[in-house]
C-alpha cells in the first residue's frame, strides 16, 4: 500500500474508537454522571466526528489512476529498410 493510502488507513481507526466512545458515553453512562455535563449530547458529537472520519478516509485514501492491467506497445521500424528490426523481409 502506497505511503499515502497508509495516512487516511489511520483515519478509519480513529473513527471506529471515536464511535466506541461516543456510544458508551451515550448510551451506557447515566445521564446524571456528571452534573451541569450532557454526555449524551457529546457521545453523538463523538459518533458524528467518528462516521466523519470513516467517510472522509474512504474517500481520500481511494486510488486514483488506472485501475486493473495496463499495457503499452512499443513498435520499432528500421528506416533504411521500413522493416521491424529483426523482421526477415518476405516472411511477413
Amino acid at each position: 500500500m502506497p505511503r499515502q493510502h497508509k495516512r487516511y488507513a489511520i483515519y478509519i481507526g480513529l473513527g471506529i474508537a471515536l464511535l466506541v466512545i461516543g456510544a458508551i458515553l451515550s448510551f451506557a453512562i447515566g445521564p446524571d454522571a456528571i452534573e451541569g455535563v450532557n454526555l449524551e449530547m457529546i457521545g453523538y458529537i463523538f459518533m458524528a466526528g467518528g462516521v466523519l472520519a470513516i467517510l472522509l478516509s474512504l474517500v481520500l485514501g481511494r486510488p486514483r489512476g488506472p485501475r486493473g492491467y495496463t499495457s503499452r506497445r512499443v513498435s520499432h521500424t528500421d528506416p533504411r529498410t521500413g522493416h521491424a528490426p529483426f523482421a526477415v523481409p518476405g516472411l511477413g
